[in-house]
């Protein structure tokens, strides 16, 4: 899919920015292997440059973003960004952050998760024009490996003593780390060197815990492609919250790019929700809005922050990227009918999206009074006080108030002939399914 035209340099102010003086102002450079060589390099050519996520599970979250999203940006200034699912490294397993062993997923379990996250990543980048992305699968040279090219043609190259100083590893020593995992650094750099030599890459950029398996990466293509083979490394820093909780996580675990995991009305709740401390931040990160834009927002976040016009854009800007105009529109949509109250506006999935959370009570038949019903799926404790919230007015069906202790719940209060949503008092949502 086209994604707009690529600039080498965006203009900001009066002046022509360069691509690292950008992402420098975004805050999302963390380390260089040489600084100096990368803006010379940069400034020379467009290269090829990549970025792999494993596929541990059928989806990506929030939390691999941001190096995807920098590496979108080296496209937006030309260069060709190679997208790299690992279905070979998923197989073995990354010990970067981790205090034990992964458990081992099957072949058939890592080429459904390839399949799910590559259909993710196709909707970051550009396919298409002179600096089209490549999206690639180390499972297709790595899968045709014997152990015996393995041990004399890359083993052979890369000391024991070097690996066991790498941070991955050393961590792992006291409590443990099998050989399988202790290899994983040279199938990431056998990665590096394959994309060197069939693919011109010149880069390999990732996430500040994939410093060592970058760096090793860059000792195999000197030792192997020569003393005057030129590539470099990035890394990007750990995404953290002002208030020190962990980034990407809610009460319902982690914030997932596959709608079914995590819906586009809660991704869109997600982002809009952010902390003001921590939203500019997050625009700068993970948004492609200009720096002009930025600060306009930053500016709006100091002097009228009551109207979140910051937290606005950066859901906008996020859903419509991972999700799309549509979901956008709908997850806008449902947000505004649960402020004004206004449910029966919304479809049956955009119900089934507002209230995925919500307790719910499944009623199998019988008596539909609705005290009763209160009491039954425990959104009153009683019959007494259930009567008496209809009649102070504390009991919305479908957004509207119900004062009759006499109500009984009928086909008009079914919304797709599915569910009814009962409100008590001022947040308190429950669902009322039927069987």
């Amino acid at each position: 899919m086209r994604r707009g035209v690529f600039i080498l340099k965006r203009k900001q102010g009066n002046h022509l920015e360069s691509l690292l003086e950008e992402l420098k102002w975004r805050g999302v450079i963390y380390q260089q292997t040489d600084e100096e060589g990368i803006k010379e390099l940069l400034d020379q050519e467009k290269i090829s440059l990549y970025c792999g996520v494993d596929p541990t599970a059928d989806s990506m979250h929030i939390g691999h973003l941001l190096p995807f999203l920098t590496l979108r940006r080296f496209q937006q200034y030309g260069h060709r960004p190679i997208v790299l699912v690992g279905g070979a490294t998923g197989l073995i397993g990354d010990p970067s952050g981790k205090k034990e062993e992964r458990k081992l997923l099957t072949l058939e379990q890592v080429d459904q998760n390839v399949q799910g996250i590559r259909a993710q990543l196709q909707r970051i980048f550009d396919f298409e024009g002179d600096n089209a992305a490549i999206m690639t699968n180390n499972f297709d040279w790595q899968g045709k490996m014997d152990l015996i090219t393995f041990l004399r043609d890359y083993g052979k190259n890369i000391g024991v003593n070097y690996m066991l100083a790498k941070e991955t590893v050393a961590t792992r020593l006291e409590t443990g780390i099998s050989f399988t995992e202790f290899t994983y650094t040279l199938l990431q750099a056998i990665d590096f060197l394959h994309l060197y030599k069939n693919f011109g890459c010149k880069m390999q950029i990732g996430g500040s815990d994939q410093w060592g398996n970058i760096t090793t990466g860059l000792e195999f293509i000197r030792k192997m492609a020569g003393e005057d083979a030129k590539a470099y490394g990035l890394t990007i820093p750990l995404v953290t919250k002002a208030d020190g909780t962990k980034f990407g996580k809610t009460e319902g675990g982690a914030v997932w790019l596959d709608p079914e995991k995590t819906t586009p009305y809660e991704f869109y709740q997600f982002w809009i929700n952010t902390a003001d401390a921590d939203t500019v931040k997050y625009l700068k990160y993970f948004t492609f809005l200009s720096r002009e834009e930025i600060e306009e927002l930053e500016k709006s976040l100091q002097e009228e922050p009551h109207l979140r016009k910051a937290q606005k854009a950066l859901a906008e800007e996020m859903t419509r990227l991972i999700h799309g105009e549509e979901a956008l529109e709908q997850a806008i949509r449902i947000t505004e009918a649960l402020f004004s109250g206004n449910i029966k506006e919304l479809s049956v999935e955009e119900v089934e999206q507002g209230f995925k959370d919500v307790p719910s009570y499944i009623h199998k038949g019988g008596d539909t009074g609705l005290v009763n019903i209160l009491v039954e799926a425990k959104i009153s404790p009683s019959r007494r006080q259930a009567r008496e919230d209809i009649q102070n007015g504390a009991v919305l069906i479908n957004g509207e108030r119900v004062r009759d202790i006499q109500y009984e719940l009928s086909d008009t209060d079914k919304l797709g002939g599915l569910f009814t949503i009962i409100r008590r008092g001022k947040k308190k949502y429950f669902m009322i399914r039927y069987e």
